[in-house]
């Protein structure tokens, strides 16, 4: 049987099987938790939605690109020198 697609190929029972096997066995808890983003700070981060017009947001791109760094990170780095945290 051959179920949905997964990176445009077909996901197949010997697909599932094979994931199953490879779950039973185990995976290396230290190697996982290193996924995902870096930590911000000590603790949780919060997401802060924000709205800018065409003309603001393509500043930032622009700016963030020279700097060579990411939208997000260049907004913190706006918000830190505006509330006065290095």
């Amino acid at each position: 049987m051959t179920y949905k697609r997964l990176s445009g190929k077909p996901v197949t029972d010997a697909q599932i099987q094979a994931w199953a096997d490879e779950a039973e066995t185990g995976y290396p808890v230290d190697q996982l938790r290193r996924r995902g983003r870096k930590p911000l700070g000590d603790g949780p981060s919060d997401v802060v939605p924000v709205r800018m017009d065409a003309e603001l947001l393509q500043a930032l791109v622009e700016r963030a690109e020279r700097e060579h760094v990411s939208r997000s990170e260049a907004i913190r780095a706006a918000v830190r020198a505006w509330v006065g945290i290095s």
